[in-house]
């Protein structure tokens, strides 16, 4: 399954599975200006880093195609282009995927083109090594069972090119059969968990319970979860790793039960520039999500939230990170 994908149609399109609609609806947007892509962007039609990550490339070949078309200068080239970069702040892949193409340009739009759709098979190919790379290394710290596993929010093809980042650890693991259950939480306030990744492990028969954010700890604590898995959308060098809104919890609540945390990431969501957390900037959205479900008001009318898309795990409590080139276990001291 390609989460995002290039047409040549009406002069060229990006096509992508529009998440909003899952799992009761199974449907595409067509984007045809970058103004579509950044409000699919900014609704999470589209979301993961590495989706965002080919999104941001895809999206400077179609600002070079319609500025090509319209005659734009140089200066609307950038401008769009860096209203793209900047959709979402705490996510580094949509701002890299950008980075990667935007200095062919001069080259043509046929060029930048043909590096976005080469990104994007590279995204495919990270996120099967991942997969191998963190099945082996779970097989070593765990040997000779099958596993009980808890993810938060999603990690699956939907976040990438395909496959997936720590879904696609226990998509490889499945295929070992050394799966017994995933733990998907629901992932407040977009149930990310009981929209995608339980859509997800439902399609790949994985069997799979859905719980409340708020039963992750008793669920450690109780033995249930032999280890944690989730992903990333900026990991700074020293390993802290932001991810969706949630997932501290769960990792304080696995160090506290015992129980091994991992990061699991394509090395292009390691941020070096930045030496620990500290300096990730994190996304702030809209009160209705937290106070309306599906349009319904479910608190009184004028309720202010506090509502951050994302929180930051302070690298102590994180086993490892993995990434399609190696495992780094950032708990112990090692850095990216």
């Amino acid at each position: 399954m390609r989460t995002i994908r290039w047409s040549e149609a009406a002069g060229g399109r990006i096509h992508i599975l529009d998440q909003t609609r899952l799992p009761l609806e199974v449907s595409e947007l067509e984007i045809a200006t970058h103004q579509e892509l950044i409000d699919a962007i900014k609704i999470l039609a589209i979301r993961g880093a590495p989706a965002l990550g080919v999104a941001g490339a895809l999206g400077v070949a179609l600002i070079a195609r319609n500025a090509d078309r319209a005659g734009w200068d140089q200066s609307l080239r950038q401008s769009a282009i860096e209203e793209l970069r900047s959709a979402r702040p705490t996510a580094v892949n949509l701002a890299w995927g950008v980075d990667q193409v935007r200095p062919l340009l001069e080259n043509g739009a046929q060029v930048v083109l043909a590096a976005a759709l080469e990104l994007a098979d590279a995204d495919a190919a990270a996120n099967h090594a991942m997969g191998r790379i963190g099945a082996d290394f779970l097989s070593e710290l765990l040997p000779n069972r099958s596993l009980r596993l808890l993810t938060h929010c999603n990690t699956g093809a939907l976040a990438t090119t395909e496959w997936g980042t720590a879904l696609g650890v226990v998509r490889e693991l499945h295929e070992r059969g050394q799966v017994t259950e995933v733990f998907a939480d629901e992932t407040r306030p977009l149930l990310q968990g009981s929209r995608l990744t339980a859509w997800e492990l439902s399609m790949a028969k994985i069997p799979y319970r859905i719980l409340p954010d708020g039963a992750a700890a008793s669920a450690l604590f109780g033995g249930l979860i032999d280890a944690v898995l989730i992903g990333a959308d900026r990991i700074a060098s020293n390993g802290d790793s932001a991810n969706k809104i949630g997932s501290l919890a769960v990792a304080v609540a696995a160090k506290e039960a015992g129980v091994p945390f991992f990061v699991v990431a394509p090395e292009s969501t390691v941020d070096r520039s930045l030496s620990d957390g500290s300096g990730i900037e994190i996304e702030f959205r809209s009160d209705s999500e937290v106070t309306h479900f599906a349009g319904i008001a479910v608190a009184p009318l004028g309720s202010r939230t506090y509502n951050p898309a994302f929180d930051v795990t302070p690298a102590r409590y994180i086993t490892a990170v993995i990434t399609d080139k190696k495992v780094y276990r950032v708990s112990e001291g090692e850095s990216l």
